[in-house]
């Protein structure tokens, strides 16, 4: 598209004309207000989402300050950032979604992670689980199948500077075996039963929280813990998640 030509204006005294300069130092200025103001609506939103999670009972420290010291609109997409901080899930890139962070805080809460923690994350993503995680554990295992989320993913980790999390590029629904096993997994996509996988990955006592359920409609949130050779499945609420897919190769 062309530009209209720039007017001009008489110099005084009439001999030619003399171009208006741009107001640059007003223009940035209006642009720093702005931006200014931006943050500080995006401030008030979160502070009114803890208070939120405070009253659906998350009420681990260690998680609330997890939450309130991860950027959420760093992982969601530009035109959804001034809604960074509704308890929404949004869409991203790959036909997938960042999760509603009530059901994020609820997962985190449920999986109890310790800073001793070996972690696997089955989903990554936007990154927003995974950064979340990090801050509470000791070292984050993360997969993703889709090569566009995980190097968008990647990119945003090295920006946080978050280097306890390494992402891999490869089908969730066999692990990580290479760092086995794990203290803890999360799961943020619905499998139709629980990934073999992942269970022979699961260290003794440890723990995995999973949407299970073949259908959106049906699918509930577990928590399964390991003892030896058992894995004791106790239900923590309905969900909604994309299907957790396996496949021979990554994409």
């Amino acid at each position: 598209m062309c530009l209209p030509p720039t007017p001009t204006l008489p110099l005084k005294g009439g001999g030619g004309f003399a171009v208006p300069r741009p107001m640059t130092q007003h223009s940035d200025t209006l642009l720093a207000s702005y931006h200014a103001a931006i943050a500080n609506d995006l401030a008030a939103e979160k502070i009114r989402l803890l208070m939120k999670l405070r009253k659906l009972n998350i009420t681990d420290t260690r998680v609330l300050s997890a939450m309130e010291s991860t950027p959420r609109e760093a992982f969601v997409e530009a035109a959804f950032r001034d809604r960074a901080y509704e308890d929404n899930a949004l869409p991203i890139a790959a036909e997938q979604t960042i999760s509603m962070p009530s059901v994020v805080a609820i997962m985190t809460q449920a999986l109890d992670v310790q800073p001793r923690h070996m972690v696997l994350e089955i989903g990554t993503g936007s990154g927003y689980q995974a950064a979340i995680l990090a801050k509470l554990c000791r070292r984050l295992h993360t997969i993703e199948r889709h090569r566009e989320l995980y190097e968008v993913a990647t990119a945003r980790f090295d920006t946080l500077k978050l280097r306890n999390i390494t992402c891999h590029l490869g089908d969730g629904a066999k692990g990580w075996a290479h760092a086995a096993p794990y203290s803890r997994i999360m799961v943020t996509c619905a499998a139709i039963e629980e990934p073999t996988a992942l269970l022979e990955q699961l260290a003794d006592g440890g723990k995995m929280v999973i949407p299970l359920g073949e259908h959106v409609a049906d699918q509930e949130l577990f928590m399964i813990t390991r003892k030896g050779s058992e894995f004791i499945t106790e239900p923590l609420g309905s969900v909604r998640f994309v299907p957790l897919v396996e496949e021979k190769s990554a994409k």
